[in-house]
């Protein structure tokens, strides 16, 4: 699983970082990719790598504010353009249906592929499907604003190779079959069951990605035990009062609820301009002060969860 950074701003785009807009790509998993949030030119952000964006499955859209989602119709209209021919799925708060087929109704904008917008009017699961869950919850900002908790399934324990070959398994696709979960029937007709030569199932990942927010007791309750929070730090620790009057949350707001929510990771994103690349540094020590494994996200950073280690790596840019 990686996380790729398209727009890491807050409010508007700066000569640093874009708006708001995050891709979890499933690849590894056998899926697409989940984009998250659809700011102003988050698909000139995707010209600057290699990502594919036919191959986007679903967005998720945590609120109607228009550096969350501006993005959205020149994107979905791109899709087609580039030989997307699956169906899209969006999700989002109550109105982003009427917002986005008015957009592309008053443009007269075609696409090659069914579109299904899915409004969200209340906390809980919304997405259960043989892999993967994701359920949200409301937060506090301005508007009405959604977190999102992705939870992988719990994968196929390892094969016991030595264990299925000594009971008579022969090598090839039977091991892979019992490796994957299923049962087999060898040649002489003996049904061997997985669950005897693997071991016990794998946890998969579980990430939370939060939505604008002041700290609330829902953000913590949607990151428990998380892997990886991505949570917005709009604004530093002096500057606390301003965050409440805006809904938003400063360094340590963000620090303070990986902390409660005992998650292993947190990455700090939705980044005022105010702070420059040399202010950095200063930000993210006030927030380890509270909680350690702490990330400041950027344009075009990339994080891969690999073996329950989160590895931040440098995207390509073109």
């Amino acid at each position: 699983m990686e996380l790729q950074f398209l727009g890491t701003g807050a409010g508007m785009p700066s000569k640093t970082r874009n708006t708001s807009a995050l891709l979890l790509n499933l690849t590894a998993e056998g899926r697409g990719y989940w984009l998250f949030d659809c700011g102003e030119a988050t698909q000139h952000q995707i010209l600057h790598t290699s990502l594919k964006p036919r191959k986007i499955e679903k967005i998720f859209i945590t609120h109607l504010h228009g550096d969350h989602l501006f993005g959205l119709p020149g994107l979905i209209s791109s899709r087609s353009f580039l030989g997307g021919n699956e169906p899209l799925h969006i999700y989002g708060p109550r109105g982003l249906k009427e917002w986005l087929f008015s957009t592309l109704n008053m443009t007269n904008t075609h696409l090659n592929y069914p579109l299904e917008i899915h409004e969200i009017t209340e906390e809980g699961l919304v997405i259960e499907e043989s892999d993967f869950t994701v359920s949200v919850r409301s937060l506090q900002h301005v508007i009405p604003c959604f977190g999102y908790r992705i939870e992988q399934k719990p994968l196929p324990g390892k094969l016991l190779i030595e264990k299925a070959i000594e009971i008579g398994v022969p090598k090839g696709p039977l091991l892979k079959e019992l490796k994957e979960g299923n049962d087999v029937t060898l040649p002489d007709g003996r049904v061997i069951l997985s669950e005897l030569v693997t071991g016990p199932p794998q946890p998969g990942f579980v990430v939370a990605i939060l939505g604008d927010t002041k700290y609330c007791q829902a953000a913590v309750d949607l990151s428990k035990n998380a892997d990886i929070i991505v949570h917005e730090a709009t604004f530093d620790n002096e500057t606390g009062t301003l965050a409440q009057e805006y809904g938003h949350s400063t360094i340590g707001d963000a620090a303070t609820v990986a902390k409660q929510a005992d998650a292993k990771a947190l990455i700090a994103n939705h980044i005022s301009a105010r702070f420059l690349p040399s202010d950095l540094a200063q930000l993210k020590k006030q927030g380890q002060a509270i909680f350690e494994p702490l990330y400041i996200a950027e344009d075009f950073l990339c994080y891969v969860w690999k073996n329950g280690v989160l590895i931040e790596t440098k995207n390509h840019v073109r």
